[in-house]
């Protein structure tokens, strides 16, 4: 369990600090209107609760995995603090049997911790579980982030490229593909100027 020691040590290490913040991912939220009360989501690799809880806040019914319990008592704790309700679920993103056609919202905020084969059976997964016109929004850093080093990995082949993710997702209409600048203030994770993309896609109904 590589990714599992790696993520709880560092969320263990950022003691009661929330390592990317307790608000929600920006390019997220800037797609609150897409979002419908009463819908069904699912935040993958959700960390330490920013996305998850936010989404509850919504009005949406709320599952989030992720891999490190670490994360996931912090994340429960400020899901608490923020009086809502969400699913939280221990699971590896790569391997987790995503239910199908089960979510109408499918949410990946910087999950470049997966290695290409790695990133293909949760891009499979997370299309797997969305349902007929529902839609994924992800949000992850492009190869030019290597020079802001500001957040994410330090792996080209971890990033994304606007073709990477065309092809990746050639089976759902894309709504958004914007790739661009920005700085963010996500927690002491994501600091700075950096190089984003982000893709909002639409299963077929």
């Amino acid at each position: 369990m590589e990714h599992e020691a790696f993520w709880s040590a560092r969320y263990r290490d950022a003691g009661e600090n929330y390592v990317f913040g307790t608000q929600p991912n920006g390019f997220l939220a800037s797609h609150a209107a897409l979002l419908s009360a009463g819908a069904s989501a699912l935040s993958v690799a959700d960390g330490e609760g920013r996305n998850s809880v936010w989404l509850a806040e919504q009005g949406l019914r709320v599952t989030a995995t992720e891999i490190s319990p670490v994360a996931l008592e912090k994340a429960r704790k400020l899901a608490a603090g923020r009086h809502v309700e969400v699913d939280f679920v221990l699971a590896d993103a790569v391997g987790w049997d995503y239910p199908a056609a089960a979510f109408d919202f499918v949410v990946g905020v910087f999950i470049q911790f997966a290695s290409p084969a790695e990133r293909k059976a949760i891009f499979s997964g997370m299309k797997r579980a969305l349902t007929p016109g529902g839609y994924l929004l992800l949000q992850g850093y492009t190869p030019k982030q290597l020079d802001f080093r500001t957040g994410g990995p330090s792996a080209v082949e971890n990033l994304y490229t606007p073709e990477l993710l065309r092809e990746a997702f050639d089976d759902l209409e894309i709504v958004e593909l914007h790739e661009y600048e920005n700085v963010l203030d996500e927690g002491a994770g994501h600091k700075g100027q950096s190089a984003l993309i982000g893709l909002v896609a639409r299963k077929p109904a």
